[in-house]
C-alpha cells in the first residue's frame, strides 16, 4: 500500500509554525538548566513567584510538559482489564512517563500522575525532565522522562485542600472537595487524600432521519443525565529501611456510582397529523474499584539494584436498564430490561535485577505474571405477547442471548531483557527484548483455551546534537492486550434499535511495528520547547467489526481481526515563552497532529481509513502567570479534521464529526496563599454529530434503508475551586 498525508499539512503546519518562529527569532546563549548529560532541572525557586500549592502547579508551568488551562498533564493510567489501560506493566515503553524520587508508584489507577495533585510544592526540592536513557531509571519510556525530586527531610506535616462547586447547563449545582495530608516521621514518608470529585453530565441529543426514499421518517429529542459523585481514598507510604533499602505501600479505594435518567421523544413524521411516542429510560449503575501495590529495593555497593514489585485489583461495574413508554395519560408500560455486570480481576509479580557490565553499559533482566480474569454476565427481557414473564428479568419475558455469562482468565508471563549502552557523551542506545507466553482461557456460555506467544523486541537510539536539540529514533514490536469486554455479550449504548452486542472468543491479539523519528530542541534562556514526531505503523491482525452471523435472518456483528493495515502520521508541537515581546510569563502551546490510515473494509473489499480514526487535531492555547497581581489566567482551544472518520459496520456505517471545544481559567491567590479558581469546561457548544446510514440487510447489498442525523452536546460547565494549606 502507498500512504500519502491530506494536503490539509501544508495550511494547519502553518499555524504551529509561527510559534516555531517566534521561538527561533531570538538568539540567547546555551539554556542553563540544561545540563551535559541533556536532563533538564528545574529547581524550586524557578517556580517561587507562581506560588505553587501543588506539585501539578509546578508542572503546569514548565514548558512541554503541562497543559494551557493546567490541572492535567500528558501521564497517566487505566482502570485494570480494560483495553485502554493495558494489562499489566510492561517496561515503560509508551511514551512519557512520571517518577518520584526516581520511583515509579506500583499501582494503575493509584499511579504516580495522580499524586501530582496531592503533593504540596513546598515539599519539591527540584523536578528534572530526563531526555536520555539509563539503567538508574525505573520507568524506560520512548520520551521524556519526568522525575519530580522531594526533599529528603521534611521541616513539618502539611495539609492541602480543595473546595470546588459545578454549575452545569442544566441549573444542577454539585460540590467536591479535597484533602490531602502529607509528611514524614523518620524513615516514613506518607501522602494520604479522600477526594469528592462531581460528575454530573447533562446531555442534549437531537436526531432527524429519512427514509432510503429520502421522504420524512421521524425526529427524536432525548435528554439524558447522569448524576455521578466520584469518592476516591488513597494511601501512598514511602519508607528508607537503610541507605541501601527502601519500600513503598500503596492502596486505593474509589466508589464511582453513575444512575442515569433518559427521557425521549419521537415524532413520527410518516404520518399527518404527525404523533409523539415518549418513552423513559431508568438506569442504576454501581460501579467501585480497589487497588493495593507495593515494591521493595535493594541496591547492593557494586551499583546493582535488585526490585520486586506487586499489584492487585478489582473494578466492579453493574447497571440495570429499564425502558417504559410513556402514555398521554400519565400511565407507563415497561419494554424493556436490559441486567449487565462484571468484575475485572488483576494480579501483578514483577522482579527485576540490574547490573553494570562494563563501562556505559548496564543491563536489566526479570520477569512479570500477570493474572487478569473478568466474569461477565447480561440478562434480556423484552414485553412479549409469548414467553413466560419472569421477576428476575424484571416483569418480562426472558431472551435468548449468545455468550451472555462468562468468565475470561489470562495467565500471562513476560521475561524481559533491556541493555542500555552510554555510546558517548552525546548518544546513547537502549535494547529491548521481551518475550510474552499467555494463555486465554473461557467458561460459562463458551468454553475455550488457547496460547499465544510473541517476542518483542525494541530499539530506541538518541544523539544530543547540543545540549538543547536531541534526535531519537526508535523501532518497537507492539503487541495490543485484547478487551476481554470483546470476548462477551455486552449492552449497546449507542444504538437504541439494538439492545445488545455480540462477543467473539476467537480473538487474536492485534499487533504492530511501531517506528518513531522524533527532533526536540529546547529553546535557550529557557524559552520553550519544539519537538516533531513523524510515525508509522504496520499492524497485524488489526480488530475492528466483523460478521459473525449465523443466519441470513439474525444478521450479527462483533470485534474481531480484519486484517493488515497502515498508519502514517505527524506530530508538530510548540511551547513558548514570549520573552521576545517582554512578557516571559506568557506561555503559548500549540498541537497540530495529522494521520492518515488504509485497510480493507471486511464487509465491502474496499480500502479504507480505520474506523474512528480522524484526520488530525488542532490545538492552541496560552496562560499567562502576573504575580505582581498574584494571579493567572488561560484558555485551550481544540479542533479536529472533520472529514473521512467513519464507522463501518455489518448493516450500517457511521460518519462522525465535531465543533471545536474551548477551556477558559482565571485565577487570584489572596495574601495568605489561599488561590481562587474559576473554570468555564466546554465553553463553546462542542456539538458531536453522527450521520449513521442503515441498510437492509448487509451493507454490501446497498439497499438504504435509513439515514440518520444525529448531534448532542453536554453544555458549558462553570466551576470555584478553592485551593489552600495550613
Amino acid at each position: 500500500m502507498h500512504l500519502t498525508f491530506p494536503q490539509i499539512v501544508i495550511n494547519a503546519a502553518r499555524v504551529s509554525a509561527l510559534l516555531v518562529c517566534s521561538g527561533l527569532s531570538l538568539s540567547v546563549s546555551a539554556q542553563d538548566n540544561v545540563g551535559d548529560d541533556s536532563t533538564v532541572v528545574y529547581p524550586a525557586s524557578y517556580f517561587a513567584e507562581f506560588a505553587p500549592i501543588t506539585a501539578q502547579d509546578m508542572l503546569d508551568r514548565i514548558p512541554g510538559v503541562g497543559s494551557a488551562t493546567g490541572g492535567g498533564n500528558n501521564f497517566g493510567g487505566g482502570r485494570p482489564g480494560g483495553g485502554g489501560g493495558g494489562r499489566g506493566l510492561g517496561s515503560g515503553s509508551g511514551g512519557s512517563q512520571i517518577l518520584i524520587n526516581g520511583k515509579r508508584t506500583a499501582g494503575k489507577g493509584n499511579d504516580t500522575s495522580a499524586q501530582m495533585n496531592r503533593i504540596t510544592a513546598d515539599q519539591v526540592d527540584r523536578i528534572e525532565i530526563i531526555r536520555g536513557t539509563s539503567g538508574e531509571l525505573d520507568v524506560r519510556g520512548s520520551g521524556q522522562v519526568v522525575n519530580v525530586v522531594l526533599f529528603e527531610e521534611l521541616s513539618s506535616n502539611s495539609i492541602s485542600y480543595q473546595l470546588n462547586l459545578d454549575h452545569y447547563i442544566d441549573n444542577k449545582n454539585q460540590p467536591g472537595g479535597q484533602i490531602s495530608f502529607s509528611g514524614q516521621s523518620g524513615a516514613l514518608n506518607y501522602v494520604l487524600s479522600a477526594v469528592a470529585e462531581p460528575r454530573h453530565n447533562y446531555r442534549l441529543s437531537t436526531e432527524s432521519s429519512i427514509l432510503g426514499d429520502f421522504s420524512p421518517n421521524d425526529a427524536v429529542w432525548e435528554e439524558t443525565t447522569r448524576d455521578q459523585t466520584s469518592y476516591n481514598y488513597s494511601a501512598n507510604f514511602n519508607y528508607a529501611i537503610n541507605e541501601n533499602s527502601s519500600a513503598r505501600f500503596n492502596a486505593l479505594y474509589a466508589q464511582n456510582d453513575n444512575p442515569a435518567d433518559v427521557l425521549r421523544r419521537t415524532t413520527n413524521l410518516k404520518v399527518t397529523p404527525n404523533t409523539v411516542a415518549v418513552e423513559r429510560e431508568d438506569i442504576p449503575g454501581e460501579q467501585d474499584n480497589w487497588e493495593i501495590g507495593g515494591d521493595y529495593e535493594y541496591l547492593a555497593g557494586n551499583g546493582s539494584r535488585f526490585k520486586v514489585l506487586f499489584i492487585a485489583n478489582q473494578y466492579n461495574n453493574d447497571s440495570i436498564r429499564e425502558r417504559f413508554d410513556v402514555f398521554a395519560d400519565g400511565s407507563e408500560a415497561k419494554d424493556l430490561f436490559l441486567a449487565s455486570g462484571s468484575t475485572t480481576k488483576e494480579r501483578i509479580v514483577r522482579g527485576s535485577y540490574t547490573m553494570d557490565l562494563v563501562q556505559g553499559q548496564d543491563i536489566e533482566f526479570g520477569v512479570e505474571r500477570a493474572q487478569t480474569i473478568l466474569d461477565s454476565t447480561l440478562a434480556l427481557g423484552l414485553a412479549s405477547s409469548t414467553g413466560v414473564s419472569s421477576a428476575a428479568f424484571g416483569g418480562l419475558v426472558p431472551q435468548a442471548i449468545s455468550n451472555a455469562n462468562s468468565s475470561v482468565e489470562e495467565i500471562r508471563y513476560e521475561p524481559f531483557l533491556i541493555h542500555n549502552w552510554i555510546i558517548n557523551p552525546k548518544m546513547s542506545l537502549e535494547s529491548t527484548l521481551l518475550y510474552e507466553l499467555s494463555e486465554i482461557s473461557q467458561s460459562g456460555d463458551v468454553n475455550k483455551s488457547r496460547d499465544f506467544d510473541f517476542v518483542k523486541p525494541k530499539i530506541d537510539f538518541r544523539y544530543d546534537l547540543t545540549p538543547q536539540l536531541q534526535l531519537r529514533a526508535s523501532t518497537e514490536k507492539v503487541v495490543r492486550q485484547l478487551s476481554f469486554n470483546d470476548f462477551v455479550a455486552a449492552n449497546d449504548d449507542q444504538d437504541n434499535d439494538s439492545n445488545t452486542l455480540a462477543g467473539n472468543e476467537n480473538l487474536r491479539q492485534e499487533w504492530f511495528w511501531k517506528n518513531d523519528l522524533n527532533a526536540e530542541y529546547r529553546l535557550p534562556n529557557d524559552i520553550g520547547v519544539l519537538d516533531a514526531n513523524i510515525f508509522y505503523h504496520r499492524h497485524k491482525d488489526h480488530i475492528e467489526r466483523i460478521d459473525v452471523s449465523t443466519s441470513e435472518a439474525n444478521l450479527k456483528s462483533a470485534n474481531g481481526n480484519i486484517g493488515d493495515g497502515e498508519v502514517l502520521g505527524l506530530n508538530l508541537n510548540a511551547s513558548i515563552r514570549m520573552r521576545m515581546i517582554d512578557m516571559p510569563n506568557l506561555l503559548l502551546t500549540s498541537r497540530f497532529n495529522v494521520v492518515t490510515s488504509e485497510i480493507k473494509d471486511p464487509f465491502l473489499g474496499i480500502n479504507r481509513r480505520f474506523a474512528r480514526m480522524s484526520r488530525g487535531r488542532l490545538n492552541l492555547g496560552f496562560r499567562h502567570d502576573v504575580p505582581a497581581w498574584n494571579m493567572n489566567y488561560g484558555l485551550s482551544w481544540s479542533n479536529r479534521f472533520d472529514g473521512n472518520e467513519k464507522r463501518y459496520d455489518i448493516d450500517d456505517i457511521e460518519a462522525y464529526l465535531g465543533e471545536p471545544m474551548s477551556n477558559a481559567f482565571v485565577e487570584f491567590a489572596d495574601s495568605r496563599g489561599t488561590t481562587y479558581r474559576f473554570d468555564a469546561r466546554d465553553a463553546t457548544s462542542n456539538l458531536q454529530c453522527r450521520e449513521r446510514h442503515r441498510f437492509v440487510g448487509r451493507i454490501s447489498a446497498g439497499i438504504l434503508e435509513e439515514i440518520e442525523d444525529q448531534c448532542s452536546k453536554s453544555g458549558r460547565v462553570i466551576s470555584l475551586k478553592i485551593d489552600g494549606t495550613f
